[in-house]
């Protein structure tokens, strides 16, 4: 089948298509015309490139992982398999814990502006955790006194 039935069929532009051919994720062959021409399980595999894409996994990753997939299909051995994803996982699992403090990081911040009357609402976010201490946390530009405007040669010091 030609690029475009194939992204019919998949849902999947020719864009994307192309894409995976160039990472090795997806092979076609050429015809005299110099058209790609897809094999019948071209659909089924775009279909798991595109989930494992969904889970978060990059090129390289599903570029090892697809042959482990088929492999365990055929009943050939696959034991990396499952210690792959299971290292993706626990790489997501990081991933989810650095920004849940990341998240608590900026709710404290936003909790702080609000308590000095400087944003636009006193409270925390819905659903925020309490208070988080902000060690090694300094302001720039400790002192709320506003500044006038002045050019940039007034503020060069001596």
């Amino acid at each position: 089948m030609r690029i475009g039935e194939l992204s019919r069929r998949t849902g999947v532009s020719t864009r994307s298509l192309r894409y995976y051919e160039e990472q090795g994720l997806l092979s076609s062959t050429r015809t005299a015309g110099g058209h790609r021409e897809y094999g019948e399980e071209a659909p089924e595999r775009v279909d798991r490139i595109q989930c494992l894409f969904s889970a978060g996994l990059n090129s390289d990753t599903v570029r090892e992982l697809l042959p482990c997939m088929y492999a365990q299909e055929r009943g050939d051995p696959a034991p990396d398999l499952l210690d792959w994803l299971r290292a993706e996982r626990e790489r997501v699992d990081d991933a989810v814990r650095q920004m849940e403090r990341t998240r608590d990081a900026l709710d404290a911040v936003i909790r702080d502006a609000g308590a000095r009357g400087t944003g636009t609402r006193d409270a925390a976010p819905p659903g925020a955790p309490a208070r988080v201490p902000m060690t090694g946390y300094a302001h720039r530009n400790s002192d709320t006194t506003p500044r006038t405007s002045t050019t940039s040669a007034a503020r060069r010091r001596p």
